[in-house]
């Protein structure tokens, strides 16, 4: 028994690796918008990691003080 359920479960493999082929045209691609959403994702990021350096300044200088 345990041995149809996994055949069963290894043939369905293949069905689920191939149900989701693209074929090129992406929505964001045909529409032109891709560019916009790369350059809001990196703006995002880019915000993040800055807000990030500016903490970690912040604490530094808070370290600082308390050591003295």
């Amino acid at each position: 028994m345990k041995q149809i359920i996994n055949i069963l479960i290894l043939s369905l493999i293949p069905v689920c690796a191939f149900s989701q082929t693209t074929t090129g045209n992406d929505f964001f691609s045909n529409i032109g918008k891709i560019y916009v959403t790369v350059g809001v994702i990196l703006i995002l990021f880019i915000g993040m990691i800055g807000f990030l350096v500016y903490l970690e300044r912040k604490v530094a200088n808070l370290e600082q003080d308390i050591q003295e």
